[in-house]
């Protein structure tokens, strides 16, 4: 996938860039570290600009942000857990990430949003809750921005930083990954046991 992922940036440059980010957040398994990585790369390799390639993931963010925001305004909870427990697998997502976002909606509200953005997988499907929640369009499309921009800064930056090396960019966001997926399933168990207790 990550020759795919360089070919079609190489080819296509900022609108490849765009497209890449805008199906990333709708079809999570295409890694957003490898696309904003290697751009960051191609900013010291291309005529590209470490601003244009923000400002082109950022807008493809936004638009794959949009089109799930829809999807969770036009269904119900119910039908998205279906959907996941049949094809669930093809996206790496399971029906419990459809519970932990929505979770993560419920308990901050319109700031999960911006918040999500930062968390892997959770970051594309943050959107769906706050459609169905009938959260406000223009809030939504602030901070939806606002932390798309942060986080595709931050990796477009450094893989213009590191250069050839952004692979190891690529390394370390997977133990980031790993490592925030284990905090938050201990948040999860301990809510539960909190729950559990004062229903007691």
């Amino acid at each position: 996938m990550e020759d795919w992922l360089m070919t079609v940036m190489n080819s296509y440059g900022y609108l490849g860039i765009v497209f890449l980010i805008a199906i990333e957040n709708i079809f999570p398994p295409i890694p957003s570290e490898v696309i904003l990585t290697f751009g960051g790369f191609l900013t010291i390799t291309t005529t590209m600009s470490v601003v244009g390639v923000i400002i082109a993931s950022t807008a493809g963010s936004v638009i794959g942000a949009i089109a799930l925001y829809f999807i969770g305004w036009s269904i119900s909870t119910e039908t998205l857990k279906k959907f996941i427990a049949k094809r669930g697998h093809i996206l790496r997502l399971k029906e419990t990430d459809v519970d932990r976002a929505i979770g993560w909606f419920n308990k901050y509200g319109g700031w999960s949003v911006f918040l999500c953005r930062f968390v892997p997988l959770i970051r594309s499907l943050i959107s769906i809750p706050a459609g169905l929640a009938k959260m406000r369009v223009i809030p939504f499309l602030l901070l939806t921005t606002l932390g798309s921009l942060i986080w595709n800064s931050v990796l477009v930056g450094l893989g213009a930083y590191v250069g050839e090396s952004w692979h190891d960019i690529v390394r370390i966001m997977e133990s980031y990954s790993t490592v925030l997926y284990a905090l938050l399933s201990i948040m999860v168990v301990i809510g539960v046991l909190i729950f559990i207790k004062k229903r007691k």
